[in-house]
């Protein structure tokens, strides 16, 4: 099983930005943490400030990788050009947030990408990418379509 945890603008910057929300983790750290913890899952990481790359990693997930998790920071308010990518490939996307973005600022409570996602985790810091990896590896398992 291959799955691509794709992070959006800003996510470089974990550990250092915002540390009472978003934690102390930083992005190399993170990305250690979810490959020790899948042993027998296959991950790769891509984080990008840029939209068009993830839509271009997205657009690329098909047939390379068995599903996503997509942790898209702001965009996931307003980038419809990414809901479109991931409503166009045939690879379960999870949304994922280290924050529990429901209680914070009005307008990170609307998501433009979770209608098109298979569903969506947020609030439980970096382990958000856990259980996002996970509802993948089970919804495939499964053997369940999106």
């Amino acid at each position: 099983m291959k799955i691509l945890v794709l992070q959006g603008p800003n996510l470089n910057l974990l550990g250092e930005r915002k540390p009472e929300v978003y934690g102390l983790t930083g992005l190399p750290e993170l990305q250690k943490y979810i490959s020790e913890y899948f042993k027998k899952i296959e991950i790769s990481f891509f984080q990008s400030n840029h939209e068009g790359e993830i839509i271009d990693q997205l657009h690329a997930a098909r047939g390379k990788y068995d599903g996503v998790v997509l942790n898209a920071g702001a965009l996931t308010h307003y980038s419809y050009a990414i809901r479109d990518a991931i409503e166009s490939i045939a690879v379960p996307v999870v949304e994922v947030h280290i924050s529990n973005v429901h209680n914070r600022e009005e307008f990170r409570r609307q998501s433009v990408i979770a209608p098109v996602c298979l569903g969506s985790v947020s609030g439980f810091g970096i382990y958000s990418y856990i259980l996002g990896i996970q509802a993948v590896a089970h919804q495939l398992k499964d053997g369940r379509q999106v």
